[in-house]
């Protein structure tokens, strides 16, 4: 009980609450359009992002993590948008051309960081430095991301699905192709600092992936996902003061341990649950 008292795990467990739910909401659009790979990618590319902070800024600061990390993900991620627009280059391979080219710039820059001992807390997250500005920051990126989601939800599931037919119906697609990898890209930066740049994919996939071997239902991927992150994220915490343990691989530890057990028990696409129905 003497860590509820204490503020840092306060501001840890609302952090945790905010970009789960966030994050977990979000994972629907992930899962649907199955490109958890692009995520992975666009994951690592903010090591390369927060080098370039720290070289701009002359310090490993919060605010240059943050930035560097915002700066190189949507540069990787709307330039692979762009350069997949003739159609002679998937989005899937440019990503991959160019998120591999900025992963081997900032490893290349790392070894000049004096800071880069450092590096450890944003490559694995480190949700108990949550300041006060971090929780604002973290509030507002959620809230941003979770107000354009839903308010154009119906023109993004079009887009991402029927294209075609979506610009039929006067829908920008390119714009809300844009608009979607931006939105992504926010969400994997306010995960950062709560389970780092190499295990925030995590908490864009999970939530939802976990949530579709219980459901049919569309809507449940975004609510039932976010309910699940923010479960998953609070959770980890709170393990991880228990067992005492880094608290980003416990959150994603926890979310992988619900995946496991839909995909094992679900009462519908659960493995049991198919070797039932074939058996009977």
């Amino acid at each position: 009980m003497d860590l509820f008292s204490n503020s840092f795990f306060q501001r840890a467990l609302v952090a945790a609450l905010i970009i789960g739910f966030a994050n977990g909401f979000f994972s629907g659009f992930v899962v649907l359009r199955r490109n958890a790979l692009s995520v992975s990618a666009l994951s690592h590319t903010m090591l390369p992002g927060i080098t370039l902070g720290i070289v701009m800024a002359g310090a490993l600061t919060q605010v240059s993590a943050f930035l560097g990390a915002l700066f190189a993900a949507l540069i990787v991620g709307l330039g692979s948008v762009a350069v997949s627009r003739g159609n002679r280059i998937s989005q899937g391979t440019a990503l991959a051309v160019i998120y591999t080219t900025a992963f081997a710039a900032g490893v290349a820059i790392l070894p000049r960081l004096e800071t880069r001992q450092e590096l450890e807390h944003w490559l694995f997250g480190d949700i108990l430095a949550v300041g006060q500005s971090d929780l604002w920051i973290t509030f507002g990126i959620g809230a941003i991301t979770l107000l354009v989601a839903n308010l154009l939800m119906r023109p993004i599931l079009l887009t991402l699905f029927e294209p075609n037919v979506a610009a039929a119906q006067g829908v920008p697609v390119r714009s809300m192709q844009y608009l979607v990898f931006g939105l992504l890209v926010l969400s994997l930066v306010a995960s950062l600092q709560a389970v780092g740049c190499v295990l925030s994919v995590g908490l864009l996939v999970a939530p939802a992936a976990t949530i579709s071997l219980l459901t049919d239902k569309t809507s449940a991927l975004f609510w039932g996902g976010g309910l699940l992150g923010a479960a998953g994220a609070v959770g980890g915490v709170l393990l991880s003061a228990q067992l005492n343990l880094s608290a980003g691989p416990t959150i994603v530890m926890v979310l992988g341990g619900l995946f496991l057990l839909a995909w094992l028990f679900g009462p519908k696409y659960g493995l049991f649950a198919k070797k039932a129905a074939s058996g009977a």
